[in-house]
């Protein structure tokens, strides 16, 4: 891979200013002077691949108000858990491209509510081609990052997500091995079955503990090592860099896990930096409403400073700024 500054990709697009998963979310993104922009990858009916963030598209579409879609409402086994809802496996694409995206997070985004129904559901086909569209008018290279969606799941279904992906980059000149791409998954059985099939980086994704406070054994030292057999950098949830204090939800100092994945090689993305203070940690919140924007970028030069290789974001200008700033050298407190 080669050596840059870390990156900041754009999660789901701009999806902190527009609908994620859109055309107009990934433009804005561009605009904004992203590096990557990131779709999560899921199939319709008939084998096209479509950039939603679940298979279930409920809150994201208007397919619930869709009277001639009533009988699709179903239950499904989705990741080991019951989800009940529509799923994008059971329309095709002319039927899904019928359908209008709303924003997913009306309460926290209501300035994003404005744009629900104005855009369809883009395939990945669309996304390559407005990347390469995009680099090209810009002069500067526009990197995609996507993500395979329940491949297990979509694999049962005879809708296998991995040589559609491969094929669809090939086509718009994303497929060698010096592309500006990576592809990333929580499942590592989808990343083992591409590694040999593929030159481009692979992206291992983790978790935070849930409830129980169970960590992956993926972010182990020994763990680390495994993933460094099937993947070139590690995608994890940003509390796995820097732990949360039990109580107080204020940043401590670093876990090993830089260190850890640096010294055999594997690279370091974080998710997911917003600007709203109910996804920061408590140090950083500013006002009183949850949707209030905090300071997100010192959040965001905390973990430049404990040398992360890349950036998820919801508003890429935020994170954007933070790394100028970072490395200028300027380290400017927001004043408490």
């Amino acid at each position: 891979m080669r050596q840059v500054p870390p990156l900041v990709i754009a999660h789901r697009g701009a999806s902190g200013y527009r609908p994620e998963h859109t055309l107009a979310a990934y433009r804005l993104a561009i605009a904004l002077g992203a590096d990557y922009v990131e779709p999560d990858l899921v199939s319709t009916k008939d084998g096209v691949l479509v950039a939603r963030h679940e298979a279930e598209i409920s809150r994201t579409t208007n397919v619930g108000r869709r009277g001639e879609f009533a009988d699709r409402l179903t239950t499904k086994e989705l990741d080991g858990r019951a989800v009940s809802g529509w799923f994008v496996e059971d329309f095709t694409l002319a039927e899904l491209k019928t359908l209008r995206v709303v924003e997913r997070l009306p309460e926290l985004r209501p300035q994003n509510t404005r744009f629900d129904g104005r855009y369809d559901v883009p395939t990945f086909d669309e996304i390559l081609g407005l990347l390469s569209a995009e680099s090209e008018r810009l002069g500067r290279e526009i990197g995609v990052y996507p993500e395979t969606k329940h491949p297990a799941h979509f694999a049962d279904l005879g809708l296998a997500l991995e040589e559609p992906l491969l094929d669809t980059l090939s086509v718009h000149g994303f497929g060698g091995p010096e592309a500006p791409v990576f592809i990333q998954s929580f499942d590592p059985t989808n990343l083992q079955w591409l590694r040999p099939r593929t030159g481009l980086p692979l992206v291992q994704l983790v978790e935070a503990p849930g409830p129980s406070g169970v960590q992956s054994d993926l972010v182990t030292a020994t763990g680390l090592r495994r993933v460094a057999q099937w993947a070139d950098a590690v995608g994890v949830a940003k509390d796995l860099v820097l732990p949360r204090h039990p109580g107080t939800g204020t940043i401590g100092a670093p876990s090993s896990l830089v260190v850890d994945a640096h010294a055999i090689g594997l690279q370091v993305h974080v998710w997911t930096m917003r600007d709203e203070n109910v996804f920061l940690p408590t140090g950083y919140r500013r006002g009183e409403s949850p949707s209030d924007p905090g300071d997100s970028i010192e959040e965001t030069q905390a973990f430049l400073d404990a040398g992360v290789d890349g950036l998820f974001t919801d508003q890429p200008d935020t994170t954007l700024e933070a790394r100028r700033l970072h490395a200028s050298g300027i380290k400017i407190h927001a004043a408490m």
